[in-house]
């Protein structure tokens, strides 16, 4: 059955659509994602201290872990309720969800306690991320999402920026359970926010819940996720444990498939992804994305750290010359395709600029300099810039509006899994190169020494070690320029379709042809 925020026939017009209704409700959505992007970065900071207090340093990457598979299990869900229930009521469900995971885990004792409670906050976490791009297709149609881009892109960019240097300082000053506790008025400030100036129709389907397709898809997701997370670091790629996860993976997406066919209402349509081709073009660019992204953000701070001997208190300011160009050229991409509707360039000059500027991060060794690697690493950020948020416009162009929640939550999983597999596949690249070079406990960069620490060790060690470390990161850019080069074929074949001008139920996307066609006056 069709369901969407738009109202009903005869039922009151939508409020006030203006830019500035728009931004102002933009503006609680997007308070809620910052609070999840923020929370992984800040915790991560927070975990030697957390350790210190709690003990259970055994367990330490189920904190982390608990929090990842809680989120991208969830995502799906929450994409699927939304349509069915109403996506502002979901997602405030899921802020509530999160900010009660981050209460009960600042008031943690032990590091089980804390280790489920960080599982309910990935729960939350899932919700916001599935919640929050369904809500802005909602609020603005494809057309005229271009101008909100920029706040977006800045949200992604404060996330990853803000996160370390907010996790020190709260740390150092007010404690490690604040790190979960500043959650709280933020989140409650969301809710008030949302609920007050987040104005959409409610709706409520009457639809049976497909479980069996959410059981199925929750054990694929955490299988795929716990093999890319355990592989190369817990156990090897080749280990019955990997093997086992990833075969499990693969039968539980055929049977998914096949329960998708036959559900009344599907968890995950496979109509989005047969509709039009341009959803699953667009996917398989986010799910790139997601590989840049969080290897970027892994390991040209440790490079930087290591290698060149940038302090780690300024790990957040070491990602400045990636993430600006990110804000900027969203803003622009977003500017131009509101103007002209055109759109498809982007991801292709988008997926050059990132293979390029990986091409020469796969260049750096010892002697590279700080500005050379900014630089590069301001044409890696053009390129994101100019793919990411223009890439989930494509998407949510490509399906109607009742589907809207479920597409959603597939880009924030496509994302979340490239993210997941990129660190694993990274993190083994890293991993063989340092084999034998490194200071103990730091083959993995979990224990990496800081410059200081470098200093006090044997020349032939340091070097050997910082050898070791450019060598991996040379190995890790070079192997996500070539996933990129990939990308880039993937951007030729999208479709320019025209994009929706208002919100509310969509027909399918015409193709290019037929749409030039319509545009045509018919003869006299």
């Amino acid at each position: 059955m069709s369901v969407s925020d738009a109202p009903p026939s005869g039922s009151p017009a939508p409020p006030d659509t203006t830019p500035k209704s728009v931004r102002l409700a933009l503006l609680g959505v997007l308070l809620a994602m910052l609070l999840s992007m923020l929370d992984s970065t800040i915790v991560g900071t927070a975990m030697p201290t957390i350790v210190g207090d709690l003990g259970g340093l055994e367990h330490i990457s189920w904190v982390v872990t608990a929090y990842t598979l809680a989120t991208a299990a969830s995502t799906p869900v929450w994409g699927k309720f939304g349509d069915l229930y109403g996506r502002k009521h979901m997602y405030l469900i899921a802020v509530v969800v999160f900010v009660l995971g981050s209460a009960l885990s600042g008031a943690a004792h032990t590091m089980t306690q804390l280790i489920v409670f960080r599982a309910l906050q990935g729960l939350g976490a899932g919700g916001i991320g599935a919640g929050a791009f369904a809500l802005i297709a909602s609020l603005a149609p494809p057309r005229e999402r271009g101008r909100y881009q920029g706040m977006t892109a800045s949200i992604m960019a404060i996330g990853t920026i803000g996160g370390p240097l907010l996790g020190g300082f709260v740390t150092g000053h007010l404690g490690w359970r604040w790190a979960f506790f500043i959650n709280l008025p933020l989140g409650v400030l969301t809710l008030v926010w949302c609920q007050l100036m987040l104005r959409l129709p409610a709706t409520r389907a009457k639809a049976r819940i497909d479980w069996p397709g959410i059981t199925v898809m929750t054990t694929t997701v955490c299988a795929l996720t716990l093999g890319a997370t355990w592989a190369g670091s817990t156990y090897a790629w080749t280990s019955w444990q990997i093997l086992g996860l990833f075969a499990l993976a693969a039968v539980g997406v055929a049977a998914f498939v096949a329960r998708q066919r036959r559900a009344a209402e599907p968890l995950m349509p496979l109509r989005i992804f047969t509709g039009h081709r341009n959803f699953s073009l667009a996917s398989s660019l986010i799910l790139v994305g997601g590989v840049v992204m969080f290897g970027c953000s892994l390991y040209l701070p440790l490079y930087q750290q290591t290698v060149q001997g940038v302090s780690a208190s300024r790990s957040g300011l070491l990602l400045l010359p990636l993430m600006i160009p990110v804000v900027i050229m969203s803003q622009v991409g977003g500017k131009v395709m509101s103007a002209t509707g055109r759109y498809k360039i982007f991801p292709i000059v988008g997926t050059v600029c990132m293979a390029v500027g990986l091409f020469l991060l796969a260049t750096m060794d010892t002697t590279t300099s700080r500005a050379a690697t900014g630089c590069f690493m301001a044409l890696v950020g053009t390129g994101m810039g100019c793919q990411m948020q223009m890439v989930t416009t494509i998407a949510q162009n490509s399906v109607e509006m009742r589907d809207m929640g479920a597409a959603s939550a597939s880009v924030t999983l496509f994302r979340t899994i490239g993210g997941s597999l990129g660190v694993a596949v990274f993190g083994s690249l890293f991993t063989g190169a340092v084999r034998g070079h490194a200071p103990a406990g730091a083959e993995t960069g979990e224990a990496r020494p800081d410059p200081a620490a470098l200093a006090r060790l044997p020349e032939s060690v340091r070097d050997g070690y910082l050898h070791a470390v450019a060598t991996g990161t040379q190995r890790i850019f070079l192997t996500a320029a070539v996933v990129c080069t990939v990308a880039f074929i993937a951007a030729l074949c999208v479709q320019e379709v025209p994009l929706r001008g208002r919100p509310g139920p969509a027909a399918q996307p015409q193709k290019a042809e037929e749409a030039e066609e319509a545009a045509t006056p018919a003869a006299p």
